[in-house]
């Protein structure tokens, strides 16, 4: 190991040279307060920017051994790490980056607990003037800043210790909750004083002066947690539940929290006693979307065109068909609640009304309506549902518990809710019986062998949150709610490639998934890249998510 004095001296030297110098940084240096690895060297100044990684000893460290003994503990001391290193290069460095976290605690690569070490991956903007290198310039940040920066912040002499063991202990007693939720015969829980509303449409941080959720006493429920701390809040039971109220009252904001609630969130976002089980999926319409070989005869069959919906195939997707593809996509993926927001639905795959059951007769009409199916979905598959209804009161009927929101109150109007549905049924002699056994089929399917595989010389790569580039194609993934980071979408983009090889004409698109995420849970993050590449801005996805990123895949071919 090349000593702090040899990299200045290294670097003076090469002060004026042309940009491909800095290429001779590559390897590891003593800085003091931490060892310096130079991973990759950017090409040129206009570049992704260089990759490194300060490594200190665990020992040598602020970080109490016994809080990352676990797994479960090293995720969220990571977290708390990442946090602190992330604020305090947003203030002091504009060269030296690590991924931000957002509200959510999520296992990440760009901190990592690893051994009798921590590793801390950032990037580097390597400094020039043109192409020339100002080596003087990196030689002060790399030697300088970035061993000061270590040093301040939480690893060293910056921890706030009471803040971290805090840190940890909240993460370990959600995460207590989650196991605690299927016990309950619950699918969420929404703890009181809890901040549901967001400070913008742009923005997740809690909106200041928000009114404080409170249960009501009919679904309040309280659990006690591993630390000993005691919550109590709205529990969600299985089912099919209703969230009603006025426009603006709240309805679709904690529909929001719920869906977020799949993950743990830091103390402070207002939501951190919001957890939902972990395989909830939200469920929307997603006009002119791929869909290949789905299962939507449920919902839609008998098509005019003679279309195949026991296998739909298209390229681009009407609102009803897409959502039926969605939904039947999150079963595949092995979902156990789905939910929905009529704003974001397609209205003919959701309801019809009694006029429109009149005039269109069941024969002439494709479309099964999802307030005909909800009950079977729980009943057949033990799948609940969580659906967020302004405009129409047609599920109230097939509902186990109504809830109505006023001015973001929360109250349980489920007795109220069906005399209404009583007095209007007897008007309505027009409806039809759900048939039973509508989800007798699995609706697994099984890729075509190698069908995911291309020509390009690229592996799949993310662009932003929202948009996977494979090959010429881009995959889609804005219509996807609970893909909350951009780091999870890195993630699944390597993903990709590993799913795409273990398709072999045999296996289902969900068992492959699922090894996948196996895989990558037992070998960590890193696996995705190996050693020669380490990176630092990857999250670890859900299954449903990759999963719904190869369905979104345009070369998928179904047997």
């Amino acid at each position: 190991m090349r000593e702090r004095e040899q990299l200045q001296q290294t670097l003076n030297q090469m002060d004026g040279s042309g940009y491909g110098a800095y290429k001779r940084l590559v390897g590891r240096y003593d800085l003091g307060a931490c060892d310096l690895v130079v991973d990759h060297v950017q090409s040129d100044p206009y570049a992704p920017p260089s990759s490194i990684r300060a490594v200190v000893s665990l020992a040598e460290s602020s970080v109490p051994a016994e809080a990352t003994a676990t797994r479960e503990q090293r995720t969220a001391v990571a977290d708390f790490l990442a946090r602190d290193l992330a604020a305090r290069l947003a203030e002091a460095s504009r060269d030296l980056r690590i991924t931000r976290p957002g509200q959510e605690v999520l296992e990440r690569s760009s901190v990592v607990i690893d051994g009798d070490a921590v590793e801390v991956r950032m990037t580097a903007s390597l400094p020039a003037a043109g192409r020339r290198v100002k080596g003087r310039a990196a030689a002060r940040l790399l030697t300088e800043e970035l061993p000061r920066l270590i040093e301040d912040s939480a690893l060293l002499e910056g921890m706030d210790r009471e803040r971290l063991d805090e840190h940890v202990r909240l993460h370990l007693d959600q995460l207590d909750l989650y196991g605690q939720l299927a016990e309950r015969g619950l699918i969420a829980f929404v703890g009181d004083g809890a901040v549901l509303p967001r400070r913008s449409g742009v923005s997740d941080l809690p909106l200041e002066g928000g009114v404080a959720f409170r249960s009501p006493a009919s679904l309040r429920t309280k659990f006690t947690l591993r630390s000993g701390r005691t919550v109590t809040g709205m529990g969600i039971p299985r089912g099919v539940t209703v969230i009603v109220g006025g426009g603006y009252h709240g309805k679709s904001t904690l529909l929001r929290a719920v869906e977020r609630g799949v993950y743990p969130h830091l103390g402070g976002d207002g939501r951190e006693w919001v957890l939902t089980v972990p395989d909830a999926v939200s469920i929307r319409a997603e006009d002119g979307r791929a869909a290949a070989g789905v299962d939507i005869s449920p919902f839609i069959s008998d098509l005019p065109s003679g279309a195949d919906t026991a296998a739909f195939t298209t390229a681009n997707a009407s609102g009803s068909t897409s959502q039926a593809t969605n939904l039947a996509e999150a079963l595949e993926a092995g979902a156990s609640a789905l939910l929905i927001d009529e704003d974001t639905s397609a209205t003919n795959f959701m309801i019809r009304d009694r006029a429109m059951r009149e005039l269109i007769p069941a024969g002439s009409e494709p479309i099964t309506p999802f307030v005909d199916r909800v009950r079977a979905l729980f009943d057949e598959r033990g799948v609940s549902t969580v659906l967020v209804a302004g405009g129409s009161g047609a599920f109230f009927p097939v509902a186990d518990h109504v809830v109505a929101m006023d001015t973001y109150v929360p109250e349980e109007v489920t007795e109220h809710a069906r005399r209404i549905a009583a007095r209007h049924a007897a008007q309505d002699d027009a409806a039809e019986a759900p048939a039973a056994g509508a989800f007798a089929r699995s609706g697994e399917r099984i890729p075509a062998r190698g069908c995911l595989r291309s020509e390009e010389r690229k592996p799949p790569r993310a662009r932003g949150r929202e948009t996977i580039q494979a090959g010429k194609e881009d995959i889609d993934l804005a219509y996807l709610p609970q893909l909350v980071d951009g780091a999870q979408t890195a993630a699944i983009a390597l993903l990709l490639e590993r799913v795409g090889a273990s398709l072999d004409g045999e296996t289902s698109l969900g068992e492959a998934v699922r090894r996948a995420l196996e895989a990558l849970e037992e070998e960590g993050l890193d696996s995705l890249t190996g050693p020669r590449r380490i990176r630092g801005d990857l999250a670890l996805p859900r299954r449903h998510e990759v999963h719904a990123a190869v369905s979104r895949h345009r070369r998928l071919r179904v047997r």
